[in-house]
């Protein structure tokens, strides 16, 4: 039995949220979408997962949240030995050089800057599913021993 692969969208933004949600839904892309608005209870969603219910397939990180800036967000979840494998994608607003430069180097597997229009994001979507959730092969998890 195969898992249906999930994104994890870190966004502070209700109304972001809420846009993408809606743009995933109307795509009919065969993903689950978790979404946390917050730094604490995406690493609290993290920590649940097991053999029940697994790590997300991807994560998509917003660079600006409200009380930690996601480039801290993204040296921590490079930091974790049970997520690091999980490819991360920064989705933001921001276009600038010094961003891009400091994600890639933190270990951001893409950066991405958030579409302008609802028609950019539903192809951003189709495009994301296609690539990172069904072609692109990722590291599976490492068992670690104690």
């Amino acid at each position: 039995m195969t898992t249906r692969p999930s994104i994890l969208l870190i966004e502070d933004s209700p109304g972001e949220c809420e846009l993408f949600r809606a743009a995933v839904k109307e795509t009919r892309v065969a993903v689950s979408l978790q979404i946390e608005s917050t730094v604490e209870a995406a690493f609290r969603f993290l920590a649940k997962a097991d053999g029940s219910r697994p790590l997300p397939s991807l994560i998509l990180l917003d660079l600006k949240l409200g009380k930690q800036h996601g480039l801290d967000v993204l040296r921590e979840l490079r930091g974790d030995t049970r997520v690091r494998h999980v490819p991360v994608i920064v989705f933001t607003t921001s276009d600038h050089p010094a961003d891009l430069a400091a994600c890639y180097a933190a270990g951001a597997n893409g950066y991405v800057t958030k579409p302008d229009t609802y028609e950019a994001l539903l192809h951003f979507i189709m495009d994301l599913h296609n690539y990172w959730l069904r072609w692109n092969r990722s590291v599976p998890p490492v068992e670690i021993q104690c």
